[in-house]
């Protein structure tokens, strides 16, 4: 099974969610359509511009606390290094 770590954000890029999950296009469908409350659908967070994946449940747990605990500034670079455009990488994942 694989893990994902990720970063939703809205669609001005102004607000920065990250989450882990074992479902990375049912988890982000979620977000998206503001079917859960929370954060996400408080602040239109529906914007996937980042994630990676592992096999390692605790390494995703590990990575996403690194960096929810880091700046703001960590995670724009993080976002920018994949996705200098900030484009939404829906697209890229619906067909996984």
């Amino acid at each position: 099974m694989l893990y994902f770590v990720y970063i939703m954000t809205n669609p001005r890029n102004t607000v920065l969610y990250t989450g882990v999950t074992n479902n990375l296009v049912r988890r982000v469908y979620e977000h998206r359509n503001k079917l859960l409350p929370g954060f996400t659908k408080k602040y239109n967070a529906v914007k996937l511009v980042w994630f990676e994946e592992t096999p390692d449940v605790r390494v995703a747990i590990e990575r996403e606390i690194r960096i929810k605990g880091g700046s703001r500034q960590k995670k724009i670079k993080l976002v920018e290094r994949i996705n200098p455009e900030w484009k939404d990488l829906w697209e890229e994942i619906s067909v996984m």
